[in-house]
């Protein structure tokens, strides 16, 4: 079985993923919406259901896919030290910029005029 960071590599399994945030998606409404033959759309909606990103239900004659959030906990988990990393990189970035604010005098605005029309003689 392929890793949770293998399934989420490929581009087409990202897109397939992103629709189901929002809604569940039948394999036509993901085939029209990102352009993708049904065969492709079958094939990694495969993938991400053996992997435990999808679920699906039968509705009449459809089969509606939608997310399960479970294995990207995983991909959260490993995020959460790169979270912190850039947070305090963010936030002493945001620090130094108010300093930078306090250190810098104000400018008065100009109030040069535009030059206009010359007058007709």
């Amino acid at each position: 079985m392929e890793s949770v960071f293998e399934v989420i590599a490929e581009p087409n399994r990202r897109a397939i993923l992103s629709l189901l945030v929002s809604s569940q998606q039948s394999v036509g409404e993901i085939e029209r919406q990102l352009r993708m033959s049904q065969p492709t759309v079958s094939k990694h909606l495969r993938v991400l259901r053996d992997a435990g990103f999808v679920e699906s239900t039968v509705d009449a004659q459809r089969r509606l896919y939608r997310l399960k959030p479970e294995p990207l906990q995983e991909v959260d988990a490993w995020l959460a030290p790169f979270r912190r990393f850039w947070s305090a990189h963010v936030d002493a970035l945001e620090r130094h910029l108010d300093r930078m604010d306090q250190s810098t005098p104000t400018k008065k605005k100009s109030t040069r005029r535009r030059p206009g029309p010359k007058p007709r003689t």
